[in-house]
């Protein structure tokens, strides 16, 4: 066996991928650019170090229901100029995230908060954070489910561990009482422990309209930081 190929089968045996896929190749670069065993062996542990990042990314990615092509740079500021792009670059550096803060995109249809929302979640992802996004509908549709599977308490365990929860179409129709009382207990257990992003076409006046109970309704609308007219 060459010493190459025995090379390759110790990073394969030590799961070490990203240097497998570039172990020939550095070892080229070394030998032309007279490179150091210290400076080569660098230069494989940072293949596998982006190789692992990269994977990583990719998992949160998939786990968050994040489009890829819905980054910031796939977005055109120029269709929107009511938007405030210096606060959008803000909320990219996802330090409310850090401060457990919450965004509300709120305006008509068409005007790119889905698409923002999903960017700065993408973001988030980029750091390491952890991102759920859902549609209004879905979230309930998948806690009912999860309800039908006695699996309610895992699920919503894992919606409020989230670094970042975001939810598309918020206040998009009434709910009862029982799904009420599911966005409270999700609201409350994130409430200064993790951040929020809501994408409305109603304006927030007609959030509280959506809930049964009007004083669950402000206890809920005063977690999130608005207060219900």
């Amino acid at each position: 066996m060459s010493e190459i190929a025995q090379l390759k089968q110790q990073l394969k045996s030590l799961k070490l991928s990203g240097a497998l896929e570039t172990i020939e190749l550095r070892i080229m670069e070394a030998g032309q650019n007279q490179l150091s065993f210290a400076e080569l062996l660098s230069l494989m542990l940072e293949d596998e170090i982006l190789t692992r990042q990269n994977r990583k990314l990719q998992r949160l990615l998939t786990h968050a229901r994040l489009n890829s092509n819905k980054s910031i740079e796939a977005f055109d500021f120029t269709f929107n100029s009511s938007i405030n792009v210096q606060q959008i670059r803000t909320f990219i550096s996802c330090r409310f995230v850090e401060k457990n803060e919450n965004i509300f995109f709120v305006g008509p249809t068409g005007t790119g908060k889905t698409h923002l929302s999903k960017a700065i979640g993408h973001a988030a992802c980029r750091k390491y954070l952890s991102v759920g996004f859902f549609n209004f509908h879905d979230l309930f549709l998948s806690l009912h489910q999860a309800d039908l599977n006695n699996k309610l308490d895992k699920q919503l365990k894992s919606i409020i561990k989230y670094d970042l929860l975001i939810v598309d179409d918020f206040a998009f129709k009434k709910i009862d009482q029982k799904m009420a009382e599911l966005l409270y207990a999700i609201v409350d257990a994130r409430y200064g422990n993790g951040s929020i992003i809501l994408t409305a076409n109603r304006s927030m006046s007609d959030w509280g309209n959506i809930f049964p109970d009007p004083i669950m309704a402000n206890a809920l609308m005063d977690r999130l930081g608005q207060v219900v007219p």
